[in-house]
């Protein structure tokens, strides 16, 4: 295996095996990372279970940050052909690679998915080139393949040969075709632009249908592998009378475009032969030629007319153009070719799709700016500018969407927030593409923002008077205060304590005590009015949050007075009992001053 970077900083050795084909093919790698991106190259079909890379290392991440944060593999292919195991720290094959059915024709062929690691997120992405080896041989469609030539044909006159399909690249794939010995036919090699190989058979000697009516020879197609693979076909050759004017096409190449969204049945473009024969020498038929199997489900040709329609449907997001050749073929086997280049042009038939890989909720409600709550792919089918796409959120929100890497975006905290205010947010993120008319999509994220301490608890009152008749009984209700805490659960569960203070000598506790859930207050002792009038005392309330939060309040218990003491007189002097006598003259008139009364009551007001 081989792991590459865009900016190489450190080179390993490379060791490089080459065996027979079933033998595992081990390459070693180039390592580097940048950006929290990985490459690396491996041979198709390696066993299930094979090591393609030492993920922890080339990333410069330890084996317990891969545990820790649940790393894992986002795809979004339908197979997933590689499994990390996080507890080695090592990328292996999960399932069996081949390279033709991944990738086809393109090179180089390789697949791509993210490696994503919470608490905190990271992500990376991991791209795994796929290698050919040579396993698939050279392939005809056709068992036999006849010609029908005239035997007034021209020297050097040519004759198109269907081509064979090899699904290796490179090397690997088709280099060469060689024919069986002959000395009326020549074989000619040709390469078309897109690097295709064919070739045509080549007159090299006059024909003559009587000493030679039928002429047998062997077409061999071969591949570059060590060691090489091949594929052989029959050419049947029947030699006609007298046709010597071939069709001649009126242009080599046709230029033409189709929608993808046409309909069965468009009209693509006419191509058009003419031979100089005269009667039914002249009759021309159309034909396609090395036409691939798909492709035969997709365009028609009138074989009369010349005219090509669209059979199927064009995807540009799967091919963007097609390359066909059509022979022209006269009734004496002469033939002509032109090639026909069908472009496909790009509509946007692809709406964005929006996946969320993670997403953190509940958040705290003192998160940081900036802090990250999830992170968004999306991606869009089509190309160019109808595959150009804009993500958003509503700006009314505290949110806002940060590109990270491509189609990645990350959802990010633009201000801080307030759970007492607003306890959740629905957050609606939109992707649309830059098509005309554009297409979006959007994705609603239910946040909730989770209570942390910050409030402390409010008396509903900002003190309190109560009062309390003397001569209670012990353990009597005297009042109760209540205070509210704006947070949630246990951050706002509050306990009520009155503070230690000294009366008389004598500690708050022994007086009264406070009911830490309900915050009633009872008297512990049976107050007298004559001794105490009045109590002043603190009462603390405490949240359950960590650290807790209080506020405390001022009560005032005013003791009220009962009719309990009877007046004390002080004047006379009364002793043991006995009446007091006062002496009064004889000759005193009315209103004559006998004795003055003095008496005392200890109880208050009326009493």
């Amino acid at each position: 295996m081989a792991l590459e970077n865009s900016l190489p900083s450190c080179r390993k050795r490379r060791i490089n095996f080459r065996s027979v084909w079933w033998f595992l093919l081990l390459l070693c790698c180039i390592c580097d990372k940048v950006l929290g991106q990985i490459r690396y190259t491996i041979p198709e079909e390696l066993k299930k279970g094979s090591t393609i890379g030492n993920v922890a290392h080339d990333l410069g991440l330890n084996v317990e940050r891969l545990r820790s944060g649940r790393a894992r593999i986002v795809t979004r292919q339908s197979i997933q052909y590689t499994e990390l195991q996080t507890d080695k720290g090592v990328l292996v094959v999960n399932e069996r690679i081949d390279r033709e059915q991944l990738c086809g024709e393109i090179t180089p062929c390789s697949f791509t998915f993210e490696m994503l690691l919470e608490n905190p997120m990271e992500l990376h992405r991991i791209m795994v080139e796929v290698s050919d080896i040579n396993d698939n041989s050279p392939v005809f469609t056709k068992e036999m393949i006849k010609f029908e030539i005239s035997e007034s044909a021209a020297m050097e006159s040519r004759f198109m040969l269907p081509s064979a399909e090899d699904a290796d690249v490179g090397s690997n794939g088709l280099q060469k075709y060689t024919l069986s010995t002959s000395d009326v036919f020549s074989l000619k090699q040709h390469s078309s632009p897109d690097g295709r190989k064919y070739a045509e058979l080549v007159l090299q000697k006059s024909l003559d249908r009587e000493s030679e009516p039928k002429i047998s020879l062997k077409l061999i197609a071969a591949d570059g592998g060590t060691p090489p693979r091949s594929g052989t076909v029959n050419i049947d050759i029947t030699v006609l009378d007298v046709n010597d004017n071939p069709p001649i096409f009126n242009q080599s190449l046709y230029r033409t475009a189709v929608s993808e969204n046409a309909l069965r049945g468009t009209y693509i473009t006419t191509i058009n032969a003419t031979d100089a024969d005269f009667g039914s020498n002249s009759i021309i038929t159309y034909r396609f030629s090395n036409m691939k199997e798909q492709l035969t489900d997709i365009f028609a040709l009138d074989e009369v007319t010349g005219i090509i329609t669209l059979k199927g449907e064009v995807d540009y997001e799967k091919d963007r153009k097609y390359e066909i050749v059509i022979e022209a073929v006269d009734q004496g086997g002469l033939t002509d070719s032109a090639k026909v280049l069908i472009e496909i042009l790009d509509i946007n038939d692809n709406a964005p799709v929006i996946n969320v890989m993670s997403f953190s909720s509940p958040v705290p409600e003192d998160s940081p700016v900036g802090t990250t709550v999830a992170i968004i792919n999306v991606v869009d089918a089509d190309s160019d500018k109808n595959g150009r796409i804009t993500c958003s959120t509503d700006r009314v929100l505290p949110f806002k969407i940060k590109s990270t890497l491509t189609n990645y975006y990350a959802l990010l905290t633009d201000s801080s927030f307030d759970r007492e205010v607003v306890p959740e947010y629905n957050i609606t993120v939109r992707a649309t593409d830059s098509g005309s008319p554009s297409l979006s999509i959007t994705a609603i994220l239910r946040l909730r923002i989770s209570d942390v301490n910050d409030n402390a608890p409010v008396f509903d009152k900002i003190n309190y008077v109560a009062h309390l008749t003397e001569n209670n009984a012990p353990g009597m209700s005297v009042f109760s205060v209540k205070a509210r805490d704006l947070d949630f659960n246990q951050n706002a569960k509050i306990t009520y304590f009155v503070e230690d203070t000294q009366i008389n000598g004598s500690p708050m506790s022994s007086y009264v005590s406070m009911n830490s859930e309900t915050g009633v207050m009872n008297a512990l002792r049976t107050f007298d009015y004559e001794q105490i009038k009045e109590i002043q005392l603190v009462v603390k309330a405490q949240d359950g949050g960590s650290p807790p939060l209080s506020s405390n309040v001022t009560v005032k218990i005013l003791i009220q007075d009962q009719n309990d003491n009877p007046p004390q007189v002080l004047y006379p002097v009364q002793t043991g009992g006995s009446v007091v006598a006062e002496m009064v003259p004889r000759s005193a008139d009315v209103g004559y001053l006998v004795t003055k009364v003095v008496a005392v009551d200890v109880d208050s007001g009326q009493n």
